[in-house]
């Protein structure tokens, strides 16, 4: 059972309405408390935000049994990670340390009052809950919040930028041999788990030696960069040779390993994949390098955990590649990120079609700016069929018609403000945008749009506590 937020205060708690912030203080906490604060008194967002948490976290659940976190304390936790780029255990420190923190949770008291303290593992647990179609449908309200406080007229039309940036996933450098040991590594630690917990098997008394033959092996080959190529094969076909053993006794010794529980068959299913991707990288070290091969990229894994991730080149000195998802991000005049995609294996100009019924069908558009990636001509003339002014420059060599177009005014003015979304992309990466840290596809994508919604939070903030100083001179 969860609520919303507890509505009946107890004695000696401190009221969520109440907190106050030092506006002298440039850190980017104060101006997510005061974002925050703002989106909790305003019933108008508020309750909106509290509909999209209830339809995730509480729908169809019964309102009987222990209660759980309240829905505010934990959306408070979530914005906190991304918008400070801090670690769990920091975000656990603050959440039972922090007075204006745990004030704007709505959990602090005063200190003749026993205070209500959250677990590290609690926070985890309930964070993990959202997931990144909810915090879209919370960005959009966030966004609108946004253009109220910075005073955006009902029918002001957009100023748009776009433009695609990398977030990293949680993986080391792949090369082939390193995830062929990942592969065998994780194979001897799901036979490891049936060995400790069924003594009565015995086919893997060796399993220790295994481990540290292929692991050495696996270290021979990545300090022999200065070696000969001859030395090198001899190493990668003794390697190979060791690999291809292990895999045969897993086959034929699979079978008996026990199954008697859920877990149990959970770890089956595991060692089936990691002997699969052993199998695989198997087959790929010895092309590449007996055979002498050269591997596509549409048959290669870059990470056996992190499957999702891909290696993308970007056409830049340094880095010259990186290990992740494109992410796609429109901001406006405001600097508010009003839509923002995870890519899936796609290029910036295959997206545009769909990116513009999703932002023209909830907004009026005057400008819209592109890079030259965003380029085709039925994406040019498609959007400018809706936008008044748009700048999306060609890549190659242009006519005459086209050069003239790119020297007028209007053009040169949008396409010199598009710049602005770069320094957007640099305040996300500076908030934890620039490599995830959670495993799993899921967590990676909630991760994004957890960063975008902080991300937000801290503009709106800072706008509130400019306005607030301006208010303040003024009565001065």
């Amino acid at each position: 059972m969860r609520k919303r937020f507890e509505l009946q205060y107890s004695i000696g708690q401190k009221r969520i309405e109440d907190v106050l912030v030092d506006k002298k203080c440039r850190d980017a906490f104060p101006k997510l408390i005061i974002a925050l604060k703002k989106l909790y008194v305003t019933p108008e967002y508020n309750e909106k935000v509290f509909n999209i948490l209830e339809d995730k976290l509480v729908k169809g659940k019964s309102k009987t049994g222990r209660p759980g976190m309240d829905l505010w304390t934990l959306f408070v936790l979530a914005q906190a990670r991304l918008c400070l780029d801090i670690s769990y255990d920091r975000l656990h420190d603050l959440a039972n340390n922090h007075s204006t923190f745990r004030q704007v949770m709505g959990i602090e008291t005063d200190y003749s009052i026993k205070k209500a303290t959250v677990g590290y593992q609690n926070i985890i647990d309930n964070v993990s809950l959202l997931d990144d179609a909810s915090l879209q449908k919370i960005n959009e309200i966030i966004v609108s919040m946004g253009h109220e406080v910075f005073k955006k007229k009902g029918t002001e039309a957009l100023n748009l930028k776009t433009d695609s940036f990398v977030v990293k996933s949680n993986v080391h450098f792949p090369t082939d041999y390193n995830l062929l040991w990942d592969s065998a590594r994780k194979c001897s630690d799901v036979i490891s788990y049936f060995t400790e917990k069924y003594t009565s098997i015995k086919a893997w008394r060796n399993l220790s030696y295994w481990y540290r033959r292929l692991k050495n092996m696996a270290r021979e080959i990545a300090q022999s960069s200065k070696k000969s190529e001859e030395v090198r094969k001899g190493l990668v076909t003794g390697y190979l040779k060791k690999a291809s053993l292990f895999s045969q006794k897993i086959k034929i010794e699979k079978g008996n390993l026990t199954l008697m529980d859920e877990m149990d068959l959970i770890k089956h299913l595991d060692l089936d994949y990691f002997l699969e991707m052993l199998d695989k990288h198997i087959g790929l070290l010895e092309r590449r390098v007996i055979k002498g091969e050269t591997i596509p990229h549409s048959e290669k894994v870059f990470s056996i955990f992190e499957t999702y991730t891909e290696w993308i080149a970007k056409g830049k000195q340094h880095p010259n590649f990186e290990l992740g998802k494109n992410v796609q991000i429109t901001t406006d005049q405001y600097h508010l990120i009003i839509d923002c995609k995870v890519m899936e294996h796609e290029v910036d100009k295959s997206t545009v079609i769909s990116l513009s019924d999703r932002v023209l069908s909830r907004n009026k558009v005057s400008s819209w700016s592109f890079d030259k990636g965003f380029f085709t001509k039925e994406n040019k003339e498609l959007l400018g069929l809706f936008v008044d002014n748009l700048v999306m420059p060609k890549k190659g060599k242009l006519n005459k018609t086209e050069k003239d177009e790119e020297q007028e005014p209007a053009f040169r003015k949008f396409r010199n403000k598009h710049n602005a979304v770069e320094s957007n992309i640099n305040e996300l990466e500076s908030k934890g945008l620039d490599k995830c840290p959670d495993r799993g596809y899921r967590n990676f994508k909630r991760y994004i749009l957890l960063g975008v919604c902080a991300y937000n939070l801290h503009r709106i903030g800072a706008e509130l506590l400019k306005q607030e100083k301006l208010e303040l001179k003024k009565a001065a």
